[in-house]
């Protein structure tokens, strides 16, 4: 293409998807002023200004020409890198954990978020254009697991044990998409597991592994380390098939569940809505998952399906590390639900993670010309 982006092209953009979006997100603002007690001070309309305030930069991100992301996606792959970095020096602590950097106005900013994109955008920018013979080669291999590994173990330091789970299930199953060869993944996968005990021993924190304990041993400290999940599991169990009623849920009203707008909203949600809310919400996260490979089977050309299909895999570890959490049957990691949860970084790089699967998707028919890194000198057509 020679321009960098058409305004006309947003008559393109794949309806479908973008509705399903919306159902989740209203959704979400829904369970966000029930969980205020009947309010939309202060989540819900913080929520929804997050989504206005950055809307003109989703649909700028989806119209641009692919070619530019693709030129761009190294400085934001390393940008990201960079602000995870400067978590380690200049981060702000909040409950235990270093992992935001103060802004102005007092906002602050989740740089391990932003990581999980650029991982996929750097990742989709490295395999383009290679073919299987050049992938399953040893030595092509070394560069994506460190651009991999790199974040995954500053995040795992800060510490934020789901944030890194989830970077490496990313890059995992972004190397699986590829076409890596299976028996690399099972050496690495008897590799884990070996080190396994010293990472117990020497790089889990305390209330990490106080954490998996209760997991596995709810009931060992029902009101210190398990109480949160002994709470939603109460939740959930209470709203029974079809729920308590909108705004009559009692564990979160009677404020007995923690984090009920952030990591446990879906546990405020389900027992408002029951058996039946909890099987509509998972169904629309299941069928944007699967509606995103879809769309990534359909891209014509590796860099675009690789983005498509890392979102995807963006959304379906974040959901279902967070459903299974607060369902107790994994650890309690401290992972969102996205486009659910209450949050401002969250929310913002889910939106952006979107458009960016919206953009290759819109040009999935165009081919990367010119892998010139910096070379940018597309005329704006406005």
């Amino acid at each position: 293409m020679n321009n960098l982006f058409s305004f006309a092209k947003i008559f393109e953009i794949n309806k479908n998807f973008f509705i399903f979006l919306l159902l989740i997100f209203i959704t979400g603002i829904f369970t966000l002023y029930s969980a205020a007690g009947g309010n939309f001070s202060p989540w819900a309309t913080k929520q929804i200004l997050y989504f206005i305030y950055f809307l003109p930069i989703s649909v700028i991100i989806i119209l641009v020409d692919i070619n530019i992301w693709y030129k761009l996606s190294y400085i934001i792959y390393f940008g990201a890198l960079l602000l995870v970095i400067f978590v380690e020096f200049s981060g702000h602590t909040a409950m235990g954990a270093t992992r935001w950097i103060k802004v102005a106005g007092g906002v602050s900013l989740q740089p391990s978020e932003t990581m999980k994109l650029a991982l996929v955008i750097g990742l989709a920018r490295y395999f383009s254009g290679k073919n299987i013979q050049e992938i399953q080669k040893n030595k092509n291999i070394v560069i994506p697991l460190l651009m991999i590994l790199t974040p995954a173990v500053l995040v795992l330091k800060q510490p934020d044990l789901g944030t890194a789970f989830i970077l490496i299930s990313i890059g995992t199953a972004i190397l699986f998409l590829v076409g890596v060869q299976w028996w690399k993944f099972v050496i690495c996968g008897i590799l884990f597991v070996s080190v396994l005990p010293f990472a117990w021993k020497y790089a889990l924190h305390d209330y990490q592994r106080k954490r998996i304990e209760v997991f596995l041993n709810p009931e060992s400290d029902p009101l210190g380390s398990g109480y949160n999940i002994t709470q939603s599991k109460i939740a959930i169990g209470s709203g029974g098939f079809l729920g308590k009623g909108y705004l009559k849920g009692t564990q979160s009203q009677l404020a007995f569940l923690p984090e009920k707008q952030t990591d446990f909203i879906f546990t405020t949600y389900t027992e408002e809505t029951g058996f039946v809310g909890g099987i509509f919400i998972i169904g629309l996260y299941l069928m944007l998952s699967a509606f995103s490979f879809w769309l990534a089977f359909k891209s014509k050309y590796s860099f675009g399906r690789i983005i498509i299909a890392g979102v995807g895999f963006i959304m379906f570890f974040h959901v279902f590390v967070n459903i299974g959490m607060v369902m107790g049957i994994l650890p309690v990691v401290g992972v969102p639900l996205p486009l659910f949860s209450y949050g401002g970084t969250i929310t913002v790089i889910s939106f952006l993670s979107f458009s960016f699967l919206l953009n290759a998707d819109l040009y999935k028919d165009v081919e990367i010309k010119n892998r010139n890194l910096f070379k940018l000198d597309m005329p704006m057509n406005l």
